[in-house]
């Protein structure tokens, strides 16, 4: 099931229950629900996003090993926080700096094209409803994109690319392309379909979203 409601004390000592979780997740052998327990401590109190954009500066400034696997464990980390949460403005300038120092430093590295990747993000990150699903955390922990599979009726079914910002309608608009649809006057949406209900999926809405309540 998609992580749900917790109960939370003081911003001070989750703050360092965060902090813990960080130290944890360098050695962590399967880092992904990690990840997303932070993700989601910082959906839930948003005044420690700016906190954990910091923590993951510092642990990715003059690492120990750069380039191994716990600097890139933060890094990682670093990627989702990215696609969910936009730091506060003075952060988010900090975390500029911090992505354009480590390309300077480690050109062609796995770090620099995280850094890449982060900025890029960032262009495009309004906010998130749910983290990220198991399934989008490894995904970019590589880089990459999602799958999502569409059924159409009286189609086959579509798979389709998906990053962290897709939204419905710019899926439906690629479908209606592909079906060669363009041309006809009638609307058309996605659906979020389940055992109990059918229901639209607003145009606006990421598709993301959806596969993290599905998850």
């Amino acid at each position: 099931t998609a992580p749900g409601p917790r109960s939370y004390t003081t911003l001070r000592d989750e703050a360092v229950k965060l902090f813990n979780s960080l130290q944890q997740l360098e050695s962590e052998r399967d880092p992904v629900p990690l990840m997303q327990g932070v993700l989601q401590t910082c959906l839930d109190l948003p005044p420690l996003v700016d906190e954990i954009y910091c923590q993951l500066v510092k642990q990715t400034t003059e690492p120990p090993a750069p380039g191994g696997q716990g600097d890139l464990h933060y890094w990682q980390l670093l990627t989702c926080m990215s696609c969910t949460f936009l730091p506060s403005l003075p952060v988010l300038r900090f975390l500029h700096f911090h992505l354009d120092r480590t390309e300077n430093r480690f050109p062609a590295s796995e770090m620099a094209k995280y850094a890449c990747f982060i900025r890029e993000a960032l262009g495009k990150t309004k906010g998130r409803e749910c983290v990220p699903s198991l399934e989008e955390i490894l995904v970019l922990m590589q880089r990459q994109e999602m799958i999502c599979t569409v059924h159409c009726p009286g189609a086959p079914a579509c798979s389709v690319a998906i990053s962290s910002h897709t939204t419905a309608e710019e899926v439906a608009q690629e479908l209606v392309s592909r079906l060669g649809l363009s041309q006809s006057p009638n609307l058309f949406a996605l659906y979020e379909q389940s055992r109990r209900r059918e229901q639209p999926v607003g145009s606006a809405t990421l598709l993301a979203d959806v596969l993290t309540r599905f998850e």
